[in-house]
This record gives structure tokens, C-alpha cells and sequence, in this order.
């Protein structure tokens, strides 16, 4: 009976100081002065203008706030939009991808007849294109085609549906630059997993796949490669005429194969547009 009294008292000893711990974490916090907003009493070319040199400063976390911010208090007008836009640009400077797609996206859905709205559509190509070699890949490089295409393959078909509303835009000319080196990056990734199934023993399947990159990748130039491979792949199965087909396709196209010079580095990077220009 006393150990039943005394697991009581226990418990209620115990919620009692629960609750008075509780009550003097209000107290305290009711003490403790609220924190001072220094923007509050900004415009929003106060805001923008703020936002804006931090974002010209690299300080892109700080430029996300501010921008926030100013569409949470000035939801209407240039402002607002131009803030939209750079929340996208921030993100994806600050390297946050997913977040910088969707900030890309919802300026799409919100201005899809916006002067301007062709450089978001731009701009979620360029947020996914394969990052640039780092310093430590210049040292020990690597086999690029034998990376995952997944993003290349989306970056590309961003930037194909920039061109394909946009033909006319300003940014259609460098992001058909960038789709023509995304197909030689995945052109050749298929090339390299082909080559895999000849390692294998895998023939058919290897003429398959080279067959595919000859179909879908042309003016690439893994094509020449391709065809190579099927020619041996024929041979590995014992089919001389297919092979010989092969080759003659090969040998037709050799001088086009040698030619063609295709963009290999990331080009330059089009500015944000900008169509207001802030107060003081």
C-alpha cells in the first residue's frame, strides 16, 4: 500500500514540476524583448534595392529573405514579379535546385504572358545543367558518359521547351548551344553502356543499343563510334551482310563524323532581365 502512495506522489511531484517549469518558460519569454525588424518600415523599392545588393554580393540567403518579404508585404505590382523571378535565381545560386524550380515554375503559372516570362523557362533548364568540373575532377578525371543522364535529359527538355514557345527569345540561341552538348553527353552515356553488353557477351543487345544512338543522336559524335560497334557486334554473330551494311554506312559518313565540332563547355550565363528600376 505505502509503494502504491508513493508511486502517486511521485507522479504528481513530477507534473507539477512539468507545469511549473512550463509557466516560467512563458514568464521568462514574456520578459524577453520580441525581436526588432529593421525592415518593417520598408518600402518595396527599400526592399528590392536591399535584396538586390545582396544578391550582387553572393549573399544569396539573405537576398531569398528579403525578397520573401517583399512579396509577402507588396504582393502586387513590378516589384513583386521582379522579386519572384530572383527568389528562383537566388535559390539556384545558393544551390537549392528544388526549390529554385519551383519558384521558377510558380512565375510561370502566375505571369505565363509576362514580358519576361521566357528567361524562368530558361532558367530551369540552366538550374539542372550538369554542374562544371571541379578541381579535383581536372586532376582525377573521370568518364563522364558513365554518370547518370537523368539530369541532362531534364535540363534538355527544359531548354527544348524554351525554344519550342520561345523561338525568338534571346535565350533560345544559348540554349540550343547547351542542348547540343546535353545530346552529346547522353549519346554518349548509351554509347558507353552498349560497349558494356559487348564486354559481356551481350551482342544483341549491344547492336540495340548503338542502333539507337545511330536512330535518336544523330550529328553527334558517338554515331561513328556507334556503328563501329555494330559492325563488330554483327561479326561476333556471325552476320556478315549486316555487318558489311554497317560498315558502309561507316565509311559513307566518315568525313561528316571527323567534321563535326560541337559545343563541349558551359557557355555564358544570359543576366536576370530587369524591368523596374528601385528608388532610394
Amino acid at each position: 500500500m505505502l509503494t502504491v502512495l508513493f508511486s502517486r506522489f511521485r507522479l504528481v511531484l513530477l507534473l507539477l514540476m512539468i507545469s511549473f517549469f512550463s509557466s516560467g518558460c512563458s514568464i521568462i519569454e514574456s520578459w524577453m524583448p520580441d525581436e526588432v525588424d529593421e525592415t518593417k518600415s520598408w518600402s518595396a523599392s527599400k526592399l528590392y534595392a536591399e535584396a538586390k545588393a545582396s544578391l550582387s554580393e553572393g549573399e544569396y540567403e539573405s537576398a531569398i529573405k528579403l525578397y520573401e518579404k517583399l512579396e509577402a508585404r507588396y504582393p502586387h505590382g513590378a516589384y513583386a514579379q521582379q522579386a519572384q523571378l530572383e527568389t528562383a535565381y537566388a535559390y539556384y545560386k545558393f544551390s537549392e535546385p528544388e526549390s529554385a524550380i519551383a519558384a521558377a515554375d510558380r512565375f510561370i503559372k502566375l505571369h505565363p504572358r509576362h514580358a519576361n516570362v521566357d528567361y524562368a523557362y530558361y532558367l530551369r533548364g540552366l538550374i539542372v545543367f550538369p554542374a562544371r568540373k571541379s578541381i579535383f575532377e581536372f586532376v582525377f578525371p573521370q568518364d563522364e558518359s558513365k554518370r547518370d543522364p537523368n539530369s541532362s535529359l531534364e535540363s534538355f527538355n527544359y531548354f527544348n521547351e524554351l525554344v519550342q514557345k520561345f523561338p525568338n527569345s534571346k535565350y533560345a540561341k544559348n540554349a540550343t548551344v547547351r542542348m547540343r552538348y546535353l545530346r552529346n553527353k547522353v549519346s554518349k552515356h548509351e554509347l558507353h553502356v552498349a560497349r558494356y553488353y559487348m564486354r559481356r557477351g551481350a551482342y544483341l543487345a549491344a547492336i540495340d543499343r548503338a542502333s539507337y544512338v545511330v536512330e535518336h543522336y544523330q550529328q553527334t559524335p558517338a554515331v561513328s563510334d556507334a556503328l563501329l560497334l555494330m559492325v563488330d557486334g554483327y561479326k561476333k554473330l556471325n552476320q556478315p551482310l549486316l555487318a558489311q551494311d554497317a560498315q558502309r554506312v561507316y565509311d559513307m559518313n566518315k568525313i561528316k563524323f571527323h567534321e563535326n565540332v560541337f559545343y563541349q563547355e558551359e557557355s555564358v550565363i544570359p543576366g536576370i532581365p530587369n524591368w523596374i528600376k528601385p528608388e532610394d
